[in-house]
């Protein structure tokens, strides 16, 4: 049961959308939620590093205090962010906290998820335009680093109503499978399971052990099949039946297939604007 929900913020459109999914959940679980905003000090000692090179190479004294007076300015900025958020938990009833820290952003992201079930991160950040990634910088490295469960989200809220489970018999799957059903469960909603494979005994087989897990959750369940690739499947599925969650494990089967070719993950981050609940 998802009783704690870590959101990473920074302002950005993305950011925004993350919290208001966080908060959105938070209120139909009864769940507390942290507000989490990182001075990202990679950047700040980057650009003190810069401008003392550039000033010094043009014959003028070195501005050595431009570090300090950046992380009062980030301080005060990341403040003023974290009130703001703290304001719409308020106006919706949800019990909230903040944290403003300094360091390396996905590490302290990882660093507060310890104490977490839930982690909520836009699908980019504020620096996204920078990024030459299928996700933000900051987001790929959680999505890799993080103990705890992840949900990326795109610019665009909507309300969770109808969301998909990709199945296929792995263990990172059945982690998927426990987080779906309860999710499902909590807030009332219907779940359709997905498996996708060229072998139809196979099939067969897995999506019974979906059916006889979910049977004890007090679920409406649809199970469906689809042949050929998973990760073309899913993106298929997602749209054609307008799913707005898409829960699965982080990695399948082929763990080393998919460092050298791409997840089934990955694709789906890249090809769909849904939500991507990732387990491990």
């Amino acid at each position: 049961m998802i009783k704690s929900i870590l959101v990473a913020l920074d302002g950005s459109a993305h950011s925004h959308a993350a919290s208001r999914y966080a908060v959105w959940l938070a209120e139909r679980m009864q769940a507390t939620v942290r507000g989490l905003h990182v001075i990202d000090v990679v950047s700040i000692e980057g650009s003190g590093s810069f401008l003392h090179d550039v000033s010094g190479s043009l014959g003028f004294e070195p501005y050595l205090d431009f570090s300090s007076k950046m992380r009062e300015v980030l301080h005060e900025r990341g403040r003023i962010l974290l009130d703001g958020f703290l304001a719409q938990c308020n106006e919706h009833g949800v019990r909230a906290d903040v944290h403003l820290g300094s360091g390396i952003v996905a590490n302290e992201i990882c660093e507060h998820a310890l104490t977490a079930d839930l982690v909520v991160v836009g699908h980019r950040g504020l620096n996204e335009r920078f990024s030459t990634g299928l996700l933000g910088g900051t987001t790929e490295s959680v999505t890799r680093k993080c103990p705890k469960p992840v949900l990326v989200v795109p610019t665009e809220f909507a309300p969770i109503t109808h969301p998909l489970l990709a199945y296929d018999g792995s263990e990172r799957a059945s982690a998927a499978m426990h987080q779906a059903a309860e999710l499902a469960s909590a807030l009332e909603l219907p779940l359709t399971v997905l498996h996708a494979s060229k072998d139809d005994a196979a099939t067969g087989r897995t999506l019974d052990e979906a059916r006889r897990y979910l049977d004890t959750y007090d679920l409406a369940v649809e199970c469906i099949a689809r042949t050929g690739h998973a990760n073309e499947a899913i993106v298929e599925v997602i749209t054609s039946a307008d799913h707005d969650l898409l829960v699965i494990g982080a990695y399948g089967h082929g763990r080393i297939i998919e460092m050298v070719l791409g997840s089934t993950t990955e694709y789906v981050l890249r090809n769909t604007s849904a939500p991507v609940f990732l387990c491990r």
